[in-house]
């Protein structure tokens, strides 16, 4: 038989893997090849966060883009393979197959539940041996110690033993809309810092990365006034949300611009690891719009999202590159306090340096200081027009109003009380 080439072999385990991951979908895949184990695609974005190791690129002939790579060398499984299993992931190890023949016979060797299984079973098994090895070396001898026997002793462990086996799996605290079963959700307390109390669970025997709890959370939860759906939803939200498709997470994805429609040609996460930027370790976003590219910080609520897909990229996108892209929407969330006449909006250059800058004269009230404005919200102002004069003195003088019109209110008080 032919020996493969390297471009076939990488065609087939391209299909393989795709073919696996249909089979088990909420687990990472990882392949060994050669003196190092791979993970591609979805798997390599999420294991190079948790192991914050390097991705590439690799163009393989009949995928539609470069495909997303992580390796590292075998050696390292033994201190890699607890961290993804710690971070919360389902890890599959798999053997990569010759051919498809060969395929048939592979199968996935998910190393926390084996190793689960393992454990489990020497915990049953071995007071059975016990017992039968007591049976088999030495006859039975009814001598007394207190008011009981060996014989009832031993009876007495075959009974305890035969309990463990026949134990039930844990009925879930809650279901979420994904089918996915809650267990063990509960609160501890942490042994270097007494006073850090933190709340975990398990969601279809994953445990989830622990969450510390707000001090009100604790003593609602202690006095049986929250429970732990309730605990999930306020420390877990993305677990319990709809998963969007995997079909919204291949690229490119186009989506409508202020001009047009513009087009997400790629989207990932990375943590940044240039030592002189102040963003120095932590996790962005990234996003090729076109010929476009940026970045931003990612909070952890939309990390979150993102890695339980229940959010599609171009609403992320949207959300943290809006007004980089001069998108309408991005602008909506931005209003004046109630009771600001807009008519005392005022944008306008400043002939000192020459810089826009926005205001607000509200009278009676004061006035607001002058606070310059960025390059893209002028873009969206002046050029595409997906911004309001009202929108922009909002987003930059929302806190000073606010100030202003509580200070205003207080002195109003003040006076009636000295007129009383």
């Amino acid at each position: 038989m032919a020996k493969q080439t390297n471009k076939e072999k990488d065609i087939g385990l391209m299909k393989q893997f795709d073919e696996m991951k249909r089979k088990h979908p909420d687990a990472m895949l990882l392949f060994r090849s050669g003196d190092f184990y791979e993970l591609y695609k979805q798997d390599a974005v999420k294991a190079s966060v948790i192991l914050a190791i390097d991705m590439a690129d690799k163009l393989i002939p009949g995928e539609k883009e470069k495909v997303q790579t992580v390796r590292f060398p075998r050696p390292e499984l033994d201190t890699l393979l607890p961290k993804l299993i710690r971070s919360g992931a389902r890890v599959a190890i798999c053997e990569q197959s010759a051919n498809q023949k060969n395929e048939k016979k592979e199968q996935p060797i998910s190393k926390d539940r084996d190793m689960a299984k393992k454990k489990e079973k020497v915990v049953q098994e071995e007071p059975v041996k016990a017992v039968k090895n007591a049976t088999e070396d030495k006859p039975a001898r009814k001598k007394k110690t207190g008011t009981k026997t060996e014989a009832q002793a031993e009876a007495k462990d075959e009974q305890k033993s035969e309990a463990k086996q026949e134990h039930k799996p844990r009925e879930p605290q809650m279901v979420t809309a994904n089918g996915e079963k809650v267990t063990h959700g509960h609160a501890y307390q942490s042994k270097e810092k007494p006073e850090d109390w933190y709340f975990t669970a398990k969601m279809d025997g994953r445990q989830l990365k622990p969450q510390k709890m707000d001090a009100a959370d604790l003593a609602a939860y202690q006095n049986k006034e929250m429970t732990v759906p309730q605990l999930m939803e306020r420390y877990y939200p993305t677990k319990l949300q709809p998963k969007v498709s995997e079909e919204s997470f291949k690229m490119p994805k186009s989506m409508a611009g202020p001009e047009g429609n513009i087009t997400v040609e790629k989207f990932n996460v990375y943590k940044e690891k240039d030592e002189q930027r102040p963003d120095y370790g932590k996790y962005k976003f990234y996003a090729q719009i076109g010929d476009a590219k940026m970045s931003a910080v990612a909070s952890r609520q939309d990390l979150n999202a993102y890695f339980d897909r229940v959010i599609t990229p171009e609403k992320l996108v949207e959300k943290n590159f809006g007004e980089k892209l001069h998108l309408k929407s991005a602008y909506e969330k931005y209003s004046l306090p109630e009771g600001v006449d807009s008519n005392g909006v005022r944008v306008a250059k400043d002939r000192t340096d020459n810089k826009w800058k926005v205001s607000v004269d509200m009278g009676d009230k004061g006035k607001t200081s002058r606070q310059e404005i960025s390059f893209d919200d002028g873009y969206s102002l002046f050029k595409t027009k997906t911004a309001t004069r009202e929108q922009i003195a909002a987003k930059y003088l929302t806190t000073e109003i606010t100030g202003m019109l509580a200070a205003h209110t207080a002195k109003m008080e003040k006076s009636a009380s000295v007129k009383m």
